[in-house]
């Protein structure tokens, strides 16, 4: 018998085996699964995002930081000082010591808050990339959106 498990024709439905050129990757149904792994985050949780963004001096980055937090645009803003960016930019090649915004926020809350980035950052062209958070503590994923939530808004 044939399954479809995550975009895979899958013989056995116990387990599919994504073959590429560099490594396989194994792929579980939800029946082998640890019920942690496969059980359904809560409705709350699940537009929670991790958004990053890279700024060029520590001031910047603090300040954007703490002005999103201030604003309930993130519940959690990490600066990690020391990146060190390699990019092509308006046809050079670039070499840059940045500070790296690991941004904890919603998906309800992300237009707003990339909107303030960009009217904040010394950038004429900022990084924000917003990645789906697909799992964690639901304590703290209800954290993010208590956190996050616009006055008068329950989470």
């Amino acid at each position: 018998m044939h399954r479809v498990h995550r975009g895979f024709d899958v013989p056995d439905p116990r387990i599919a085996i994504e073959h590429n050129a560099s490594m396989p990757r194994l792929h579980m149904t939800a029946g082998d699964a640890p019920a942690s792994l496969c059980d359904p985050l809560p409705a709350a949780a699940m537009p929670v995002l991790l958004v990053l963004c890279t700024c060029p001096e520590a001031a910047a980055a603090d300040a954007i930081a703490g002005s999103l937090v201030e604003k309930r645009l993130a519940a959690c803003v990490n600066v990690v000082p020391g990146l060190r960016s390699i990019y092509r930019w308006q046809g050079q090649l670039e070499r840059a010591e940045e500070h790296l915004l690991l941004i904890k926020t919603t998906g309800e809350r992300f237009d707003a808050l990339r909107e303030h980035i960009v009217g904040m950052h010394p950038h004429a062209v900022p990084e924000v990339l917003a990645l789906d958070v697909a799992g964690g503590l639901e304590r703290y994923l209800d954290w993010v959106h208590a956190e996050t939530a616009q006055p008068g808004q329950q989470a």
